[in-house]
């Protein structure tokens, strides 16, 4: 599918910035311009802004039944549209194609999901305590329009868990999708128009993230900020909405630590944690980062873990066997160096990998470091790219203490076959969420969220539609 420029979408309607403004949009594959973006300005805001409050007047009227019925529609025109857009994404974003593609599923998926749980959203009937002529109720009303900001990893499936939940409660959102990937969140966006989404429920613009995040936050129309990112961008955009006394919730920066016990079936670690950590080039907020290993088991650990790397066929994500793609921009690149620089320079061992490849796009090779020093930048900062650094330990409270000392809580993995490891981990890891002896597996229906400075609220679950509702009390007395 040809790569198209890609415009705003405001009240309804495919539109370019006011001013005339545009981006260049970049295959990281190569280097070179694919496309434009239109960039917005005060004014395209503005009449986002005014679109989305009436968008929202009109959908919060909607019953569950109606709005289910239109999510329902879009989710089944995306997974007809899978292909094509999922062609998109690879060229902007660089991921394999069948990630690309099962990115696209999931997210049907999940406004499938959505759709259904919107049902669900109670309030309930208080007995008074003194005159059974007198009613209380609990009820749950959206909150708003809402300002959703999301990131360039997962350009689809990090826009369509908040419109999903925002949706389903009843609110109007205005979208600013990342300007590195914005044809694949559009073709989303335009599958939601297509099954009959009302005018101004949902809005897409694209330009400088200060000036945007700025704009919208400070204005008294949006009700909600939901953000997903880094942790330093996050915090200050949860101070510039607790100036206006905005809901925020925020989905940030992880660094998953990996727990290989000495009971641990250590095959089944290295295939779920190594393959989760070179998935999208490592570029994944819940990607393993620091695989924190028993003594008796780490050489056979770290040689397994990088014969995996080894393996991995890195390419163009377009190319047929491609398994691991480029990085999203040479920033990236330039800060594995940094990475491994400072790893190697404080003690580490370079096991396999740790260069770039080629001259012609972001490609940097899964690079796996053994001994990893406690002060090296990489058991830190956060990676975000294909680079795994192991360290031993001896007792599995160490392994604990460890996983816990950083200000991160997004995720967390361990593998043991004591029944006892599994209670004391579950229950002693600071993280939103923990996988024991299992890949990853973000489904709807679960919560999805950190603790600590990765944020707070959740993006899936029943608990993701709480974000979305004001809860009041509303007491009626017979008279």
């Amino acid at each position: 599918m040809a790569y198209l420029d890609t415009r705003l979408f405001i009240n309804g309607e495919w539109t370019d910035a006011t001013d005339g403004r545009t981006l260049a949009v970049q295959n990281p594959a190569t280097g070179e311009e694919i496309g434009r973006v239109a960039h917005a300005g005060r004014a395209d805001l503005d009449r986002a802004l005014d679109a989305a409050q009436r968008g929202f007047e009109v959908w919060r009227d909607y019953t569950p039944a109606a709005r289910s019925r239109i999510m329902r529609a879009a989710a089944a025109l995306l997974r007809e549209r899978s292909g094509d857009i999922a062609l998109l994404l690879t060229q902007e974003q660089g991921k394999p194609l069948p990630e690309a593609k099962g990115e696209i599923n999931a997210a049907a998926d999940i406004i499938d999901w959505f759709a259904e749980e919107g049902f669900r959203v109670y309030g309930r009937l208080v007995p008074h305590r003194s005159s059974l002529s007198i009613r209380q109720m609990v009820v749950k009303d959206p909150v708003g329009p809402v300002a959703a900001f999301t990131p360039w990893n997962f350009p689809v499936n990090q826009v369509v868990r908040k419109i999903s939940a925002g949706l389903a409660t009843g609110c109007s959102l205005i979208v600013k999708a990342p300007e590195e990937t914005p044809a694949s969140p559009a073709a989303l966006i335009k599958a939601f128009q297509d099954a009959g989404l009302p005018e101004g429920v949902l809005g897409l613009v694209f330009g400088d993230p200060a000036e945007i995040s700025e704009y919208l936050i400070a204005s008294p129309i949006i009700r909600k900020i939901t953000f997903t990112g880094s942790t330093p961008v996050g915090k200050l955009l949860a101070g510039m909405a607790g100036k206006y006394m905005k809901r925020v919730s925020m989905e940030l920066g992880g660094h998953a630590p990996v727990i290989v016990c000495e009971d641990a079936d250590v095959e089944l670690a290295v295939r779920s944690a190594g393959n989760a950590k070179f998935r999208n080039a490592g570029q994944v907020c819940i990607s393993p980062t620091r695989f924190l290993v028993h003594n008796s088991v780490k050489d056979r650990f770290a040689e397994a873990l990088s014969t995996l790397a080894q393996g991995v066929k890195v390419g163009d994500g377009l190319a047929e066997g491609t398994q691991m793609g480029p990085l999203a921009n040479a920033r990236r690149v330039a800060a594995m160096a940094e990475f491994q620089e400072d790893a190697v320079a404080r003690g580490a061992r370079l096991l396999t990998g740790g260069g770039r490849i080629g001259e012609a796009g972001n490609f940097w090779s899964p690079t796996v470091l053994a001994d990893v020093p406690l002060d090296a930048r990489l058991f830190n900062d956060e990676p975000f790219g294909p680079v795994a650094g192991i360290r031993g330990f001896d007792k599995l409270e160490e392994a604990i203490a460890e996983a816990n000392r950083l200000s991160f809580g997004l995720a967390g993995y361990a593998f043991t076959s004591s029944l006892a490891n599994a209670d004391l981990l579950s229950r002693r890891v600071e993280v939103g969420m923990l996988w024991i002896n299992t890949p990853a597996a973000a489904s709807a229906e679960l919560p999805f969220g950190g603790i600590k400075d990765s944020g707070y609220g959740t993006e899936g679950g029943p608990e993701a539609l709480e974000n979305y509702l004001n809860i009041r009390s509303v007491v009626v007395a017979n008279v």
